[in-house]
């Protein structure tokens, strides 16, 4: 009965559609997208806002993290490059990340509320301030 029982079970995982098995785009991986959305919000502060600098060096090991969390998800590098480097995902998190700091006050044709935003979230600590410091 063992063997009967072990040998369905290997017949039905062999049957299953492969999209069963298939991974969610990373955009859909909360612990990729989150970072990756403050990491875009941080460095549209840092442009629009003169007294606040990024934290390439923390941007940077925040990105090899992201890759190396991605990677034990069983995503390849290949996959993460064409995903970081579309023009698709790079207009959506952009659209996004301006929502976002549209709701929390932030105006494009005012740079101060870019600054008042950006020193907020120093100040919180949040994953978008730990990617600034203040001049």
């Amino acid at each position: 009965m063992t063997r009967t029982l072990i040998a369905a079970v290997a017949l039905c995982a062999v049957a299953m559609p492969v999209a069963a098995f298939a991974k969610p785009s990373l955009r859909d991986v909360p612990q990729i997208e989150n970072i990756i959305l403050a990491a875009a919000i941080a460095h549209e502060v840092s442009e629009y806002c003169q007294s606040i600098k990024p934290r390439r060096m923390k941007a940077l090991g925040m990105a090899w993290q992201l890759r190396s969390q991605a990677n034990d998800l069983g995503y390849s590098d290949s996959e993460i490059r064409a995903y970081v480097e579309s023009d698709s995902e790079k207009a959506r998190v952009r659209a996004k990340g301006e929502r976002y700091l549209k709701a929390n006050g932030v105006d494009y044709g005012t740079p101060e509320t870019f600054c008042v935003f950006g020193h907020a979230e120093i100040k919180k600590s949040s994953a978008i301030g730990a990617l600034l410091r203040a001049k």
